[in-house]
């Protein structure tokens, strides 16, 4: 049984295969507090063929992640609801905004990134926390199925 979200309009709509997703994590950076208006941004690691856009059209915008790297943010034209984010169309990861789900009240985090920029009111979860990026992601996916 697949997943299903979508922007805050409801022209766009996808699914995501549950079972294909690598982790959950919330990110502190400042990219994900200024793209949520909120203190972080939850996100959905999966392979790309994991997602599939099932109604309307998705604008990019592209620009520079903290580590330099080509991010491109796919989000509703319309409302502007961001869906998930990218390395560029041949990457073979996505991260989906974990927010945007119909479902959202069991997902756990694995992990939190850039916590040193993380509102300090904040008290976070007993998942892994990094100051910054992982230098494995593995680490991240074995959180993330309970194997650490």
């Amino acid at each position: 049984m697949r997943w299903l979200g979508g922007c805050q309009c409801g022209a766009v709509r996808y699914s995501v295969d549950p079972e294909q997703i690598r982790t959950l994590c919330c990110c502190h950076c400042r990219d994900c507090q200024k793209q949520s208006g909120s203190a972080f941004g939850m996100s959905l690691i999966l392979p790309r063929r994991a997602f599939a856009l099932e109604q309307g059209e998705l604008a990019v915008w592209s620009h520079r992640s903290a580590r330099g790297s080509a991010k491109h943010a796919h989000f509703c034209p319309l409302c502007g609801g961001r869906i998930f984010n990218d390395a560029g169309a041949a990457s073979l990861l996505v991260s989906v905004k974990a927010g945007t789900l119909d479902e959202t009240a069991d997902l756990r985090p694995a992990a939190h990134l850039w916590t040193k920029r993380a509102q300090r009111w904040l008290r976070l979860s007993e998942a892994l926390n990094y100051e910054a990026e992982p230098e494995r992601d593995e680490d991240l996916d074995a959180a993330f199925r309970g194997d650490a």
